[in-house]
């Protein structure tokens, strides 16, 4: 079911209300549970400009650690991005340490070749990770923006000020960067037994 443009801009004044005032995810949800993942890394696969995310989850509320986007130039070819992947995540992961991680679900392009190079950028991503001996969980994108929004189809710049707001930044995170958080915003909720539905392992 579609909405019209009028519903839509009504829903983008709820959530910019919402975000002034309360985060959608409880706080207590966010904190670390017995025998959860303290460090989680979250990745937005793109083979031009995967996004990253590490939180922290603890008292008061949880903290960003590092967050940005692996940008690729339309000039290198498919290896050299895939290569610049790895080697950014690697880094990522020997400096920050996370113990899980958490990637977007298995996207779905009616188009084969952007299917092929999505795969793509998303394999090279969990190789790195799978590499450094950690636990890799998908969470599908609807669950994502349920979780850190509260609606299954908000959009890109919605997402971004509700994870400025739950991480308390200074200013919106880049959307690709701001949907790795949301990831692994989202998995944290999931290890505070706030989802309904687990995230499925990798």
């Amino acid at each position: 079911m579609g909405i019209t443009p009028q519903q839509f801009k009504r829903l983008e004044e709820r959530l910019a209300r919402r975000a002034r005032s309360v985060s959608p995810v409880p706080e207590s949800a966010l904190r670390l549970p017995a025998g959860g993942h303290q460090v989680i890394l979250g990745i937005d696969p793109s083979l031009r400009g995967t996004g990253y995310g590490v939180i922290r989850c603890g008292r008061p509320h949880p903290v960003a650690l590092a967050y940005g986007t692996i940008t690729c130039p339309p000039s290198w070819e498919h290896s050299r991005c895939l290569l610049r992947i790895v080697q950014v995540l690697r880094d990522v992961l020997k400096q920050h340490r996370p113990t899980v991680c958490a990637v977007e679900g298995i996207f779905f392009a009616q188009n084969l070749k952007t299917a092929i190079v999505m795969g793509e950028a998303r394999g090279a991503a969990l190789c790195a990770v799978a590499e450094a001996g950690l636990e890799i969980y998908e969470i599908a994108p609807r669950k994502v923006k349920q979780a850190i929004a509260g609606y299954g189809a908000a959009h890109k710049p919605a997402v971004a000020r509700m994870v400025q707001h739950i991480l308390r930044l200074a200013q919106p995170p880049e959307f690709d960067a701001a949907d790795a958080l949301a990831l692994a915003l989202a998995h944290a909720q999931e290890n505070g037994r706030y989802f309904l539905t687990a995230p499925r392992k990798v």
